[in-house]
């Protein structure tokens, strides 16, 4: 008896499948740490020393990255300049706009029309026609407008601090969960769409980005209340594991590793702005509605 299999005993495997599944082991990557002390310095001295356009140009810079890594993966081996560069300028004027005044209404329609127009004219098959302008107009709407939301922060009292707050709160979860799913991730969060990430990791990204969060609170924004920061660590934790999964998924259905391999270490801009694209907007419409911050006049 000693040497008989669950199956033996039971008549079933449930006790041989009750056991959690490991998920699968990720790699230290050193890359990884060099690509971030050279990147976060750049990145912290825009934001706290040049005036509002150097960090509307940075997330112009990051956005179309990041949009033409989507418009590859959409569009396959098919070439199509003409809705790459509609959704590229669709993307700047999305992050712009609070500069110029510009309509959103009028981007969006003009960018329809723009893509509607393309699909017309292009030589591929229907279906791919269709396909390339629902990605067109998709990337715009997904890293255009998301990313516009770090500009509208940045134009808040004392924005350059918030958006410092938004990075390392965003940079926390990520870390936390990356650091804490290698080390000890055992049960699977989100299998068929990102077998690496578990449980574990979640909540090692959740403990950091609250600890996080406090601390940037006390020493940095003191404008918001421990509480508000705590339920923004909470809220940006999970906002920034919905923009995470979404962008595994897409990459899934295409079969891809990483969206490009810009970063060392990271994958793609859009490996590395996930998380950001849902924060940020989380961040931005908490403060103003909950907390009642307004522009600067």
């Amino acid at each position: 008896m000693d040497n008989l299999s669950p199956v033996d005993v039971h008549g079933s495997r449930t006790a041989a499948t009750a056991a959690p599944v490991p998920t699968p082991a990720r790699r230290f990557d050193a890359r990884r740490v060099y690509t971030a002390l050279i990147g976060i310095p750049i990145v912290y001295a825009i934001i706290r020393y040049l005036p509002p356009w150097g960090l509307t140009l940075l997330v112009v810079i990051g956005g179309a990255i990041a949009l033409l890594e989507l418009t590859r993966m959409g569009f396959g081996d098919r070439r199509n300049p003409a809705l790459t560069g509609l959704a590229v300028g669709l993307t700047a004027l999305l992050i712009v706009r609070l500069h110029w005044s510009f309509s959103i209404e009028a981007i969006l329609l003009s960018g329809l029309a723009g893509a509607l127009l393309a699909m017309l004219c292009s030589s591929n098959i229907i279906t791919s026609r269709v396909h390339d302008t629902a990605v067109a107009l998709f990337g715009p709407l997904y890293i255009g407008l998301t990313l516009s939301t770090l500009v509208s922060t940045r134009a808040l009292p004392s924005g350059e601090w918030l958006i410092v707050f938004i990075a390392l709160v965003t940079w926390a979860s990520d870390i936390g969960a990356y650091y804490a799913g290698t080390l000890w991730g055992r049960h699977p969060l989100a299998p068929s769409i990102s077998p690496k990430k578990s449980i574990e990791g979640l909540a090692g990204g959740l403990a950091l980005a609250i600890a996080v969060a406090l601390l940037t609170q006390l020493w940095l924004v003191p404008q918001l209340t421990m509480l508000h920061a705590l339920v923004l660590g909470l809220l940006m934790t999970g906002t920034g594991l919905v923009g995470d999964l979404c962008e595994s998924a897409i990459k899934r259905a295409v079969g891809v590793k990483d969206s490009g391999g810009i970063l060392p270490g990271h994958g793609g801009m859009l490996d590395r702005l996930d998380s950001l694209l849902f924060t940020a907007p989380t961040f931005y419409y908490y403060v103003t509605l909950v907390c009642g911050f307004s522009p600067l006049p």
